[in-house]
């Protein structure tokens, strides 16, 4: 098996932290939802923002102010072992250009491969996979071999160095019903490996096959908070969204930098043969401030459509 050395020096605190990213389960039945491709593109990123420790008032005789408190760290991207489920890849690097197999089995407590899952937004296995600088996003839904074994068909890559989530909720073993976010990274080797595309700035939308995609709210690090996402085309309202994942649009983001993983839940269900919009409000609980690269994905005629945009979080 192979291991990521960097995510298992995740220290326990990192581990806790990733685990309130975790609010998106998993499952792959059947079937792959593809995002943008993987080329440098407008969606990227770059470090993730400092954060200043506050001077506090001075206490005592001396009246002198105390130091200024250290920087919170920054929450990191998920790690590669959790509450003893780990991810094992059947590689650590994959070829750029083409299409590729990525073949994972999620390992239990007991040291066996998991094949007990349970079903989050429709599906077993939610497997995202992102570039270093935010860009080439890919969200797909693997299948599961009886041995535990899952391959997700990749869209080609660009050479650099990317990250893979599973997410997933288990059905079996003292972690059955928490769900799960694990990662790890993969290298691409290759012509521009080391090329990163600059994060585009903070924007409240963004456009993608003819639709505009708005997003108001200001989420607060570490507070609950609403954004709601309105689709339009032309002007107009649209009105035509088509069930996806069980709701009309499904939002994940990524934290520049550290590549911090957060599911943004939709408040709001689709009805079986019903359609939505124009406005969809999202339940959103980012951890630290900087910025975000939400990806919203939403279907309209039989077309996933996938848009991605920068927010800002104070």
């Amino acid at each position: 098996m192979l291991l990521d050395t960097r995510t298992l020096a995740r220290t326990a605190g990192a581990a806790v932290l990733a685990a309130a990213l975790t609010a998106c389960g998993s499952s792959a039945m059947s079937g792959m939802d593809h995002g943008s491709g993987g080329a440098p593109s407008a969606t990227t990123a770059t470090a993730a923002d400092g954060h200043q420790g506050h001077q506090m008032p001075g206490s005592g005789a001396t009246g002198r102010p105390a130091a200024s408190a250290p920087a919170p760290a920054p929450a990191p991207a998920p790690a590669a072992e959790q509450n003893g489920y780990r991810l094992d890849p059947a590689t650590a690097a994959l070829a750029p250009g083409a299409p590729a197999e990525y073949r994972f089995t999620i390992t239990g407590p007991d040291g066996k491969a998991l094949t007990a899952f349970g079903t989050d937004q429709t599906k077993r296995m939610h497997f995202y996979a992102i570039r270093s600088d935010l860009t080439g996003f890919q969200h797909l839904h693997p299948e599961m071999a009886p041995d535990g074994t899952w391959t997700a068909p990749l869209a080609a890559l660009t050479a650099g160095t990317w990250r893979v989530y599973a997410s997933f909720v288990p059905d079996s073993g003292p972690g059955r019903g928490t769900g799960l976010v694990l990662s790890r990274t993969v290298d691409v080797p290759g012509e521009g490996a080391a090329a990163e595309a600059a994060l585009p700035a903070a924007t409240g939308s963004a456009t993608v096959d003819g639709y505009t995609v708005t997003v108001e709210g200001a989420p607060a690090a570490g507070r609950a908070g609403e954004l709601k996402v309105t689709v339009s085309r032309d002007g107009r309202p649209v009105t035509d969204l088509q069930p996806y994942l069980e709701t009309y649009a499904h939002l994940t983001a990524f934290h520049a930098g550290d590549q911090a993983f957060a599911h943004l839940h939709p408040e709001t269900k689709a009805e079986a043969g019903g359609t939505g919009g124009p406005t969809l409000p999202f339940h959103a609980e980012l951890p630290t401030g900087g910025d975000w690269r939400l990806f919203l994905q939403f279907q309209t005629g039989g077309t996933l459509h996938t848009v991605g945009l920068t927010l800002r979080v104070g």
